[in-house]
């Protein structure tokens, strides 16, 4: 026969239950999860206050559209979803350059011997700046290279006031058991410019190391540069790192950078893109899982890591941490002045969120 003690005890336990039971079903509604790092504190005026994101859509690819963001992680559609800029063909990336001015590159397909800039004051009229034909034959030590520019991407060093221009390029593998081997050849090229009007020459292999790389971007935190990558090698047992978000780095801009640390996304993505936070203490990396299905967010607060993954696109409002309007496909994400996103809604025309 139980004492009076276990009686009163067990009756305790139940009462308990019974108080986390409502607590989750009155939870149910909302997520159950911290929001990201990097939101400005209430009455503290963030360091970056607006976003854009210039990119292309599923259906549409290679055109330009663009979407923007009060907060980094939740994205409306300018224009209507429509294209804003004709002209325009690649996989956009935007820089602000050494006179103050935005420098758009893109090509005209990878099979197309050319990479073309366009020049902005406000991200709505662009005008072109010019083209670049790099020569494929004679980068050091590859010479079985294609004559194949895949996605261009440009960064602005302000420490060295120069711009990188990288693009990825396809090699003849041989007879090789390697899956996929148009993509398992491919290796970042770069050159350098301070103008984007003349370039360095030769082009040149970025990495030290052999591995296949696509969509490569490069960004600077403190005294270190870090390259982004896309781990372009199919995955299998002996490389499952395939397919995934990926970063290195180096003591300066042209390296020499390290192998790449693990992966910081989940397989099957591409196109990574990086931002900081509203705050500027966390790093907001997108990425595309492909072909147009989705995006994903990795956080950190240094780019070193550690990388975590919010969630989103679940279709679940309570549960998302960020969103995206549908069928976005590749772009880049930056940062812009208040006025510019004043400017570009004026111009454009806002949407809802998704």
């Amino acid at each position: 026969m139980e004492t009076i003690e276990k009686l009163v005890a067990r009756g305790a336990m139940r009462c308990v239950f019974a108080a986390v039971l409502v607590l989750g079903m009155g939870m149910a509604g909302r997520a159950q999860m911290p929001d990201p790092p990097g939101q400005p504190v209430e009455g503290v005026a963030p360091k970056h206050e607006t976003y854009l994101f210039a990119h292309m859509m599923h259906g549409d690819y290679w055109r330009l559209y663009y979407s923007v963001s009060l907060d980094g992680l939740h994205w409306k559609a300018l224009n209507g979803g429509r294209r804003v800029f004709e002209d325009y063909r690649g996989h956009a990336d935007i820089a602000r350059g050494h006179d103050g001015r935005y420098y758009l590159v893109g090509n005209r397909g990878d099979d197309q011997p050319d990479i073309n800039f366009w020049v902005s004051e406000d991200l709505i009229a662009w005008t072109k700046h010019g083209d670049y034909v790099p020569d494929l034959k004679r980068v050091p030590d590859y010479p079985k290279a294609m004559a194949r520019i895949g996605a261009p991407k440009l960064y602005f060093d302000e420490r060295s006031v120069r711009y990188l221009l990288t693009w990825h390029t396809t090699h003849d593998l041989g007879k090789t058991d390697l899956p996929e081997p148009y993509w398992a050849g491919q290796r970042t090229l770069y050159v350098t410019s301070k103008d984007l009007k003349t370039f360095s020459d030769p082009p040149r292999k970025l990495f030290p190391w052999e591995m296949a790389t696509i969509d490569t971007i490069v960004r600077r935190e403190g005294d270190r540069y870090y390259a982004i990558v896309k781990d372009e090698r199919y995955p299998t047992l002996d490389w499952p790192t395939g397919k995934t978000i990926r970063i290195c780095s180096a003591p300066h801009l042209l390296g020499p950078y390290a192998e790449p640390g693990p992966p910081v996304s989940p397989g099957f993505r591409e196109a990574p893109t990086l931002i900081p936070s509203p705050d500027g203490r966390a790093w907001y990396m997108y990425y595309e899982q492909y072909p147009g299905v989705a995006y994903g967010l990795s956080v950190a607060s240094t780019l070193d890591g550690p990388w975590f993954q919010a969630s989103g696109g679940t279709n679940h409002r309570d549960w998302d941490k960020y969103s995206l309007p549908a069928k976005v496909r590749h772009g880049c994400m930056i940062p812009i002045r208040r006025a510019e996103y004043d400017g570009l809604v004026r111009r454009f025309g806002i949407g809802e969120t998704n």
